[in-house]
């Protein structure tokens, strides 16, 4: 005997797939009519790139201004200075990506360098650089600084040694412009200082470092490492 109920339940599942494969074709029918041909295909792209990795590219360098690894506000410009080390490797007084002395200019000598610049212009308005180890300059030097304009910044940075005909008076010069470390200079100590004439700079600035000759730690045969101090001043 034939079963009715089986044969009546596979007739409503086969009708029930036809009827669902032609409502399937209208729609895509449909959507193909009324829908732009670039989209389809930016579609399609879109599902195709789905199961691609993405490619991560790493960001560009960005050039530090004087190599410094510090980001300064618009009104603020970066400086860096940095002593000299052994016979040959100069001081370098950098301001807002603009070598002041030494590097690629070849300027520098030992003792003292000084660079001072105009507050308003952010120029140079004088260089000198003054010797601690042959000859008595302590008494120019001072004089020097005596006239140095008010509001002026001050760059100095040293090169081989400073200390030896460094006297009581320059010493002093140095410790009204804010130097606390001017007093425990030795032979070849490495020493760079930041001062404003007459002002102040931020509580947060490197102004001043120092680094001592030690036969036993030395990077060079009878000379310490380079030192630097870096940061960004405020414009006037």
């Amino acid at each position: 005997m034939v079963n009715f109920r089986f044969l009546s339940a596979n007739s409503v599942k086969v009708l029930t797939l036809i009827c669902a494969s032609v409502f399937a074709w209208y729609l895509g029918y449909f959507f193909a009519e009324i829908l732009p041909e670039d989209s389809i295909q930016t579609a399609i792209g879109h599902v195709q790139r789905l199961g691609e990795k993405p490619i991560i590219k790493a960001p560009l360098p960005v050039r530090q201004k004087c190599a410094v690894w510090r980001k300064c506000q618009p009104d603020e410009v970066v400086y860096s200075i940095r002593c000299g080390g052994a016979k040959s490797i100069l001081p370098v007084i950098c301001l807002e990506d603009e070598i002041l002395l030494g590097g690629p200019k070849k300027t520098g000598d030992r003792g003292f360098n000084f660079v001072i610049v105009n507050p308003n212009t952010m120029k140079v308005i004088d260089t000198k650089t003054f010797d601690m180890y042959d000859g008595d300059f302590s008494g120019p030097m001072v004089e020097f600084i005596n006239k140095i304009p008010d509001k002026s910044i001050i760059m100095v940075a040293s090169y081989d040694d400073v200390n030896t005909k460094l006297n009581d008076a320059a010493k002093k010069a140095f410790e009204d412009l804010g130097s606390k470390e001017i007093r425990n200079l030795k032979f070849r100590s490495g020493f760079v200082f930041l001062a404003i004439k007459g002002g102040s700079l931020p509580v947060e600035a490197e102004k001043e470092k120092i680094i001592h000759s030690d036969g036993s730690r030395n990077r060079y045969n009878g000379w310490p490492a380079e030192i630097q101090i870096d940061g960004c001043l405020q414009k006037s």
